[in-house]
């Protein structure tokens, strides 16, 4: 009996682990990009479990292939979003420098840089006045 539990929570944990993606992430539209906001202009976009959130518009990503001689997939997107369902290849690869990806489509290439994880630092934000402000000790200046 404790095999079979153990199976089959290794087989339920496996399940959910295969179905994330090389390139799962939440990357920003732009370098000022609010990482919160996804699927919105001025937000940033998702890929999770094999599905593709851009703006106002979802695509799952299919029949991933290997590109030769290349560190990248090249997908079929199935897409639905505005009213309009649609199917589109896409070619993803991570980008040589930095943390992102590199997304091109038939005739376009966009680059996402990827957000920081919620909680974590992102070093690459500009100071606020309350960063830059000197710390003083309260003993010290009485």
């Amino acid at each position: 009996m404790k095999t079979i539990l153990s199976a089959t929570i290794l087989s339920v944990f496996g399940a959910q682990a295969a179905l994330a993606g090389p390139y799962d992430g939440v990357y920003k539209q732009a370098a000022n990009a609010e990482c919160a906001m996804i699927g919105v202009d001025g937000g940033a976009v998702r890929i999770a479990d094999g599905i593709f959130y851009g703006v106002e518009v979802e695509c799952r990503m299919a029949d991933p292939v290997n590109v030769l001689d290349m560190d990248a997939l090249l997908y079929t997107m199935q897409c639905s979003g505005e009213d309009q369902v649609f199917s589109e290849r896409a070619m993803l690869m991570n980008k040589a420098e930095g943390n992102g990806i590199i997304m091109v489509w038939d005739g376009y290439a966009f680059v996402y840089d990827r957000c920081p994880e919620p909680g974590a630092v992102d070093v690459d934000a500009p100071a606020t006045d309350d960063a830059a402000a000197p710390v003083t000790d309260a003993a010290a200046t009485e």
